[in-house]
């Protein structure tokens, strides 16, 4: 019998339903089920082949049983190595490699520094930092977001200068990323799962939390949707995400892609709505189930990014001659 379980805190209409979905396909020697931790013993490996994580970001012990799990066979979704290095700085680095376009952004180094730290630990960044190329290239009104942040959390909009360095004289140790305004035509969230499954919402952001799936006359334009489908499976690919959404602003008819490092995104149906979070829940249990077939006992089961597994790929070809 191969166990499916998921880990999650305090969510309540997801995990109950995908447990419920699951099972009721009545796949071959799978079940689904809540997962269970009781004694965490190193290098022992757990009772699921597959595990899909809700909750790791917010509580380290769970990241610590779920890497410990991976080493030993699960297939952890999302990789869970991977989520603990991964940022939204480098995720927009990546992505300008990749061909999706991204805004304008620029890194800050943090307004306090550091603990245990002095000025001679900063003696390699310049002083003072050229500002004005940083205006040029960012303009205003501009973001003012954590470099690893999620949730909304320290999010500024920041109008000017002076504006700017007042709110950035409130962010403590946390580093910034300073990010060009987007005004947008469309917006959506993309939820994506393995296997390239796309779900494209729309969305406004600007909206109240409970109503922001709520779009009067959202676009049809085939062309356009197939490029966030297309936009959203290189940025998933890339970075290795079984489970993820991607968010994208519309401009001048260019999706640009705002917001893609959200590898435990919203699936509760009081906020996503009964539709999408129907496909989620489809999607997601097909996706386990696919999983746990395809699960190698004792073997490596995670997802890698292409832009890790190309690079390593590459070095064990034989040279030409």
């Amino acid at each position: 019998m191969k166990k499916i379980g998921i880990l999650f805190g305090k969510e309540n209409t997801f995990p109950g339903a995908f447990v419920d979905r699951v099972n009721s396909k009545k796949a071959k020697g799978i079940v689904a089920e809540p997962v269970s931790i009781d004694v965490l013993e190193q290098g022992e490996a757990t009772e699921y082949a597959v595990i899909i994580d809700r909750i790791s970001q917010d509580v380290p012990y769970y990241r610590a049983y779920l890497k410990n799990a991976a080493l030993n066979g699960a297939a952890v979704l999302n990789n869970p190595f991977w989520w603990s290095a991964d940022e939204k700085f480098f995720n927009n680095c990546l992505a300008t490699k990749i061909g999706v376009p991204v805004p304008n952004t620029v890194l800050l180094p943090s307004f306090d520094r550091p603990d245990d730290t002095s000025e001679m630990s900063f003696r390699n960044l310049k002083y003072p930092t050229d500002w004005d190329r940083i205006f040029d290239y960012i303009k205003f009104p501009a973001y003012m977001k954590p470099f690893a942040g999620g949730g909304w959390k320290n999010v500024y909009k920041v109008s000017d200068a002076s504006d700017l360095w007042r709110k950035h004289s409130e962010t403590g140790q946390l580093v910034m990323m300073l990010q060009e305004e987007i005004v947008f035509d469309h917006y959506f969230r993309c939820y994506y799962l393995a296997g390239d499954r796309v779900h494209i919402m729309p969305y406004e952001p600007r909206n109240p939390h409970h109503l922001r799936y709520v779009v009067d006359n959202p676009t049809k334009d085939a062309k356009l949707l197939a490029t966030v489908r297309d936009y959203t499976i290189r940025l998933c690919r890339a970075l290795g995400y079984d489970f993820n959404t991607v968010e994208f602003a519309v401009r001048d008819g260019v999706p640009i892609a705002i917001d893609f490092c959200n590898p435990a995104p919203d699936a509760d149906v009081n906020s996503v709505g009964q539709t999408n979070f129907d496909w989620i829940v489809e999607n997601a249990a097909e996706m386990a189930i696919e999983k746990a077939k395809g699960h190698k006992a004792g073997g490596m089961n995670l997802t890698w990014g292409t832009f890790i597994s190309d690079v390593f790929s590459s070095k064990s070809k034989p040279k030409a001659g």
